[in-house]
């Protein structure tokens, strides 16, 4: 197994992909700390794994609080004496014109979404060089590698995980800690069902119709899901990527790259 005895603190472990994300490390061999504001959600995912004979525990954990983040690492590290990989998961998504953002709304994003990844760094890296290294995850967005409408809060958010991501990277690169985030694009995940429940309404659409839309902004045609983020952290945590940091890689069903070929008369595919 290819985290086989690593030690992997995970936010936002409750639901989504930092749920899908500790059941595969725990698959893959890893001693797994499950953390999320929501403890007994945490704990459903850490039992999950322990009946599938992995090693697991959780923690409820406000990733703002810095009391809060210390307590995590330095409890990981009591439980087992060291910490391999970090992933800075746990966030929240918001949208809507930046005329009509609360104030409340900006420090909260920021708060969970940036700052929550700071302080998962700034705690996990002094155990890394204790033992000679580590590799730290952040969980980005494609909305932090580009504009996009409506959305200005989260961009902002999530385009700040990128460059701390990198720097860093550059930091601690000599001291054997690697450093990069994933970028996922639209993510079958409950953090949209408020969108989804906008779109609704905008559109008269189901459920799956408005997840169909989303679907139509990726070039491969549908949304992604959580395990398919997931296999992209448990790779660069993993020592397959031992000389790869400072990556902000997208997960997105080419979203990035650019809009959707419409297909042309006579051309198929």
């Amino acid at each position: 197994m290819r985290l086989k005895d690593k030690v992997a603190l995970i936010t936002g472990a409750a639901s989504g992909i930092g749920k899908s994300t500790s059941l595969l490390f725990g698959r893959e061999g890893a001693k797994v700390m499950c953390v999320d504001i929501n403890g007994e959600g945490a704990e459903r995912v850490a039992h999950q794994i322990a009946d599938t004979g992995g090693d697991a525990a959780s923690l409820t954990v406000d990733v703002a609080q810095e009391e809060d983040v210390q307590r995590m690492v330095r409890e990981t590290v009591e439980r087992w004496g060291r910490l391999d990989t970090l992933y800075n998961n746990a966030g929240i998504a918001t949208g809507g014109p930046v005329t009509q953002v609360q104030e409340e709304e900006w420090d909260r994003t920021i708060d969970i979404n940036l700052k929550g990844v700071f302080l998962g760094c700034k705690h996990a890296i002094p155990e890394m060089l204790k033992q000679g290294g580590g590799a730290i995850v952040n969980t980005a967005s494609d909305a932090g590698l580009r504009g996009t409408a409506w959305l200005s809060t989260y961009c902002a958010s999530k385009g700040g995980v990128v460059l701390l991501t990198k720097s860093l990277a550059v930091e601690w690169a000599q001291q054997g800690i690697r450093v990069n985030c994933v970028c996922p694009g639209v993510i079958r995940t409950p953090i949209l069902d408020p969108f989804i429940e906008r779109g609704r309404e905008l559109f008269s659409d189901s459920a799956e119709e408005a997840w169909e839309r989303l679907a139509q902004l990726h070039p491969i045609g549908r949304v992604g899901e959580p395990e398919e983020v997931a296999r992209a952290v448990m790779f660069l945590a993993s020592d397959e990527a031992s000389f790869i940091t400072g990556v902000a890689l997208p997960v997105d069903g080419g979203l990035e790259a650019g809009p959707p070929m419409q297909r042309l008369g006579g051309i198929d595919g």
